[in-house]
């Protein structure tokens, strides 16, 4: 059927045949979008698994395809006509296009490898630097909206997005999660969220790992949309329990054995470390050069991606811009050639399963690794070369199975319980709504104050030798337990 505008099909590996609309289609093409082409998807696990090369752009596109179908499955999708018609600009249709737009454009502010260097940009804080009165970090959302409302010009997604009639404005909100409707942000950002469902299922298939497997399709038969109040929320039925759980289980072995598995996270570590370094020194596009860019110059920030950052090391690296500095120079080094890097285990520094809600004892085990990490720095320190090193690859954020009703009610910032964003909820057999964590039935239920603590200590070899010779710590590689492939 010759209808008059330009939509596409892609193939993809994971889903089959994805259709985009004109809109879709036309921002795919934009230069802000095929950057996301050269954005791996697992920063640097590929070392350890070569088969991790896949990036954000088949990433997004699949979260986008998830977002659809969770909208087909809860009732509140237009027909594939009018998804494609881009002059049916009904309440209707344009709650399902934004949303499937939200879902595309979510990592659009994707960092190089992703979430690697982005640690970096955020610790160093240029914009809390320049306003103390700011409260965004800079982070791929915060940059991802700024594209989406600040690039109105021929080529960019402001501009696309008038031109079809959308306001950028509500897109940016779906992406920061923060747009009025409630189930929309349910649907882009929740326990069981669009990006989740997809990454999981891509991550296990390129890794060729199967911690990420669960049952997509009988998930998606069991969302259905209920009305708390005033709003409609996302909720499950109960009779996908088991899928749920087998869902939150992939989640907890993907992190453990693929993000936080210290054979390829040692590579990030050091990665951010030297991003923070290039930061400081000048020698990389900070925050606010990627703005001005994004404002004026898309075809420039189309090379902010993983290239221009491992290039920019190799060349600092072979020209002696890391000579007056040993450490990065042996960082980069390491990076660069896969080298070896070494990580520590002690009795403090061992996954745990934290009860979240036993802060004594939690206080007294981070006390604990802190005390050890700055005993290891000051031995390194003493004994140690110019180029020895130590990074602290502590958790940043807790990573658990569920959210507790406990942490929720602490920071909830809506009367109802029900209306909080992230949380899973139920409906139940006999017609109520329920939080997963309160369900007496549920194994996840059982671990909703359960955060899956992993701290990562890594060292330069040198160090390790030396810690090693003196006791400090005992040589784990002789098992194997620390080789890097």
């Amino acid at each position: 059927m010759d209808v008059g505008y330009k939509t596409a099909t892609v193939y993809d590996p994971l889903y089959g045949f994805i259709h985009l609309t004109p809109v879709e289609r036309e921002i795919i093409f934009s230069p802000f979008y095929q950057r996301l082409r050269w954005i791996k998807q697992l920063g640097f696990s590929s070392y350890v698994f070569p088969g991790a090369e896949h990036s954000r752009y088949g990433h997004s596109i699949g979260v986008m395809e998830n977002g659809h179908r969770i909208i087909q499955s809860c009732g509140r999708a237009v027909t594939d006509e009018q998804l494609m018609d881009p002059s049916d600009l009904t309440p209707e249709k344009k709650y399902h296009q934004q949303i499937r737009l939200g879902a595309l454009m979510h990592d659009l502010g994707t960092f190089c490898f992703s979430h690697t260097t982005e640690g970096a940009y955020i610790d160093f804080g240029e914009t809390k630097k320049k306003s103390k009165n700011s409260v965004l970090k800079d982070d791929h959302e915060n940059l991802g909206s700024f594209i989406i409302k600040n690039t109105d010009y021929p080529g960019g997604v402001t501009y696309i997005l008038k031109k079809y009639g959308y306001d950028p404005q509500i897109i940016s909100d779906l992406v920061k999660g923060t747009d009025p409707s409630i189930m929309a942000n349910q649907i882009l950002h929740s326990e069981i969220d669009c990006d989740r469902m997809d990454y999981l299922l891509r991550d296990a298939h390129y890794t060729g790992l199967k911690y990420g497997s669960y049952d997509r399709d009988y998930l998606l038969h069991h969302f259905k949309p209920r009305r708390v109040g005033n709003h409609d929320i996302l909720t499950i039925k109960q009779n996908a329990l088991n899928c749920i759980e087998d869902f939150l289980m992939s989640r907890f072995a993907w992190y453990s054995q693929v993000v936080r598995s210290p054979r390829g996270a040692k590579y990030d570590a050091i990665a951010e470390h030297i991003c923070f370094f290039l930061l400081e020194k000048n020698l990389i596009y900070r925050y606010s050069d990627l703005l001005e860019m994004i404002t004026n110059e898309p075809e420039r920030f189309w090379g902010f991606n993983d290239s221009y950052f491992i290039n920019l090391v190799h060349t600092q690296y072979m020209n002696g811009g890391f000579d007056k500095y040993p450490k990065i120079k042996n960082m980069a080094q390491t990076l660069i050639f896969a080298g070896d890097a070494r990580h520590i285990q002690t009795n403090e520094l061992q996954k745990i399963l934290l009860n979240k809600d036993d802060e004594v004892s939690n206080q007294k085990l981070f006390k604990k690794i802190e005390k050890k990490v700055e005993e290891i720095e000051a031995f390194l320190k003493e004994k140690g070369s110019s180029e020895d090193w130590i990074i602290s690859d502590l958790p940043k954020k807790e990573i658990s199975f569920v959210k507790s009703p406990k942490s929720i009610i602490e920071n909830k910032t809506e009367e109802n319980i029900l209306l909080e964003r992230d949380p899973v909820k139920i409906s139940c057999d006999d017609g109520s709504v329920k939080l997963l964590a309160e369900l007496d039935n549920s194994i996840i239920s059982r671990l909703n104050n359960t955060n899956n603590y992993i701290p990562n200590v890594f060292v330069s070899l040198g160090a390790y030798k030396l810690l090693v010779d003196s006791g400090m710590i005992h040589d784990l590689s002789k098992n194997g337990s620390d080789a890097s492939l």
